[in-house]
């Protein structure tokens, strides 16, 4: 996938500016495995979230959305390729025990010392 490629470097470009502090709850439920970061950059439930916790990764998604669909526009390229584009960097940058889903639709937790092995087109 040329065009991903392309996007990522181009992606690499963009002043990235912070992400605002998750909250605690979210915060805690990464640490337990129970929320993860999938291939197409949205977040995700590794089991059944309780409803607060559903509520605020739907809103943390739904920020996402936004931001991928303003950089798709900047680059012109589908909001999917930009979610995607930005999964390669989230999952690059995962901590040990923190979950994690590939395309496939297997949750996998980060151990000590591995590299989560990211998708052909992050490369």
């Amino acid at each position: 996938m040329t065009s991903i490629r392309a996007f990522l470097f181009a992606l690499l470009l963009l002043p990235m500016t912070p992400a605002a502090a998750q909250p605690a709850l979210v915060e805690q439920a990464i640490a337990a495995g129970q929320v993860g970061e999938r291939y197409d950059g949205y977040m995700g439930f590794v089991g059944t979230p309780s409803p607060q916790l559903k509520r605020q990764v739907d809103a943390i998604n739904i920020r996402r959305r936004n931001l991928y669909i303003g950089l798709s526009t900047r680059r012109n390229v589908s909001p999917q390729l930009a979610g995607m584009a930005t999964a390669c960097q989230l999952l690059s940058r995962l901590g040990a025990g923190e979950a994690y889903m590939l395309a496939d639709g297997a949750w996998r937790r980060k151990t000590v010392g591995q590299a989560v092995p990211l998708p052909d087109y992050c490369r």
